[in-house]
């Protein structure tokens, strides 16, 4: 419900018969009609947000032990410290602390939609708050979920020594190994944009020979995007008639966004924060300023290239006819051309992260629609004595035409009215046909589909068993143990079995949470109730 609809709620109640009074009643009723197909009574947000404050202190807490730290960082030697990561019994209280801090915050984050209901005028304030509270642990925290910050240090340092990044690989510098990059970007090219090649660059500058102080750079980088995407989010909700609030609480209150963006400090938070901007801005008429937005965000990872088309329409307006609509699209990519032209020149790289670009995507995932594809190819040509070296290339090279189709079709048909979701549904072909979908690639999708509507049925559940599925996979997938200890595929186990435990609780028997599984499925309401102790009277009282 959105702060208009409430002020003229509020206006027609007076003119109604009971006027305030009977408005309020009705609100109670259904409350407490609510309440009676929950069986639970929904409590305020002050419960939720310090929860999520908890839930991420613990995923702080258990970070010190299995989070990500270079071997040269002074945070290893601490005596407080090195029980945590070379103790078994340190790394088991730490792996259980990261996981089911995990699953705090996503339990908060459920209870606070909950709690705020209807999403009223002053909800947008209370998700903001949710968000600086749950977020301030994770500043600080060593990265967990991924690596990829320490590949940022290395690639800072290969344009600080004057190479090309796109041609050239983090191990062609000394030490490189020391600062935590993956092995797997040894002989890599950067798949980033040039405008991030700078701020890598400019982090490294600053920070020197402390790769703690880098991270915490790059993090507060990110943080900025986080802020970006926080401003617009609302904005573009209210022009799409969204309730900002929700919209603002389903995306950036999301313990997924919060961990990817801020504990693991990937730079998809400045190319979706600006990649936001600058729809918002070629919604309101502001074609030059929304390209430029979008560049930046092309700048950061080149895949938000496929927003220029939809910026152009956007641009053009929704009556534009074909000739106003290719006239725009033509200013849209010589604007883009021109600025990332002049950006390669002054660099000195060229366009050589369109190569980059062109060439990405080895291997699969298990969880993509290709990675499952492959994986029922190759079993079944295997079976038959049939080779299975070239499915995935081939499924590759599928996936990608029919992507371009699919962005095409969306560019030249559909609804003048609906120019952003068109754009969400050709940023979601090239996700989905790609055989690696990391979970933070949700996040990139996840600010669109929001402000443009995602209502409270099979739409929401999705986004609730997508993110507790890829909590579950991040929580359990990068933990950093050292291999002398050999308790890798153990804790791997303890991680997985506490958010299966977890994600069976809060669907089946916590009353806070398993409105999300029974709701809207007319499944009976589950009614789990303490023994009452006690006879006569005070039994009934009771």
């Amino acid at each position: 419900m959105t702060d208009v609809a409430d002020a003229d709620d509020s206006a027609s109640a007076q003119r109604r018969p009971g006027g305030a009074l009977g408005d309020t009643a009705l609100r109670v009723g259904r409350r407490l009609a609510e309440m009676g197909r929950t069986g639970h009574r929904p409590a305020g947000p002050r419960g939720p947000l310090i929860e999520g404050f908890l839930g991420s202190l613990l995923v702080l807490a258990g970070s010190l032990g299995v989070g990500w730290l270079v071997s040269i960082s002074p945070i290893a030697r601490h005596p407080w410290i090195i029980p945590l990561r070379t103790e078994p019994a340190g790394v088991i209280v730490c792996t259980l602390a990261l996981t089911l801090g995990c699953w705090v915050m996503f339990r908060a984050w459920l209870r606070l939609g909950r709690a705020l209901g209807d999403f009223g005028p002053s909800s947008l304030r209370t998700v903001n708050l949710a968000v600086l509270l749950w977020t301030l642990p994770q500043i600080i925290t060593l990265p967990i979920f991924s690596r990829d910050v320490f590949a940022y240090l290395g690639q800072g340092r290969l344009v600080l020594a004057g190479e090309d990044p796109y041609t050239t690989g983090v191990s062609s510098l000394d030490n490189w190994f020391h600062l935590g990059t993956d092995i797997l970007w040894a002989e890599s090219e950067t798949p980033y944009g040039p405008l991030f090649l700078w701020i890598e660059a400019a982090v490294m500058r600053v920070a020197g020979e402390s790769p703690d102080l880098a991270i915490l750079l790059f993090r507060l980088a990110c943080v900025a995007g986080v802020v970006l995407i926080m401003v617009y989010v609302p904005k573009l909700a209210a022009l799409h008639g969204v309730d900002g609030a929700r919209a603002q609480w389903i995306t950036v209150a999301n313990p997924l966004l919060i961990i990817s963006f801020v504990s693991s400090a990937h730079n998809d938070a400045l190319m979706v924060g600006f990649a936001l901007a600058g729809v918002y801005a070629a919604a309101r008429g502001q074609g030059v300023l929304a390209t430029v937005l979008v560049v930046v965000s092309i700048g950061m990872k080149p895949i938000s290239m496929v927003l220029l088309p939809f910026i152009g329409l956007l641009w053009a307006g929704p009556a534009a006819g074909w000739g106003r609509r290719f006239l725009y699209w033509a200013w849209t990519a010589g604007i883009a051309a021109t600025v990332l032209l002049a950006v390669g020149v002054v660099q000195g790289y060229g366009f050589g992260w369109l190569a980059v670009m062109a060439g990405t995507g080895t291997g699969s995932v298990f969880w993509s629609p290709l990675g499952i594809a492959d994986g029922m190819l190759s079993t079944v040509l295997g079976s038959l004595g049939i080779p299975t070296y070239w499915t995935l290339d081939t499924l590759k090279l599928i996936g990608r035409l029919l992507s371009v189709v699919i962005v095409l079709l969306l560019m030249f048909r559909g609804d003048p009215r609906h120019v952003v979701q068109r754009m969400t549904w050709a940023f979601t072909a090239l996700v989905v046909l790609s055989p690696i979908i990391q979970p933070w690639y949700l996040l990139w999708l996840l600010p669109l589909f929001a402000v443009t509507g995602i209502r409270r049925d099979w739409q929401f559940k999705w986004v609730v068993f997508t993110v507790a599925f890829f909590l579950a996979f991040g929580a359990s997938d990068q933990l950093s143990i050292w291999q002398f200890l050999e308790m890798d595929q153990q804790m791997v186990a303890l991680s997985l079995a506490v958010s299966w435990a977890c994600m069976l609780w809060m669907g089946i028997l916590d009353r806070g949470t398993r409105w999300v599984v029974y709701e809207g499925w007319n499944l009976p309401p589950l009614r789990l109730q303490r023994p009452r102790w006690g006879t006569g009277r005070r039994a009934d009282r009771a």
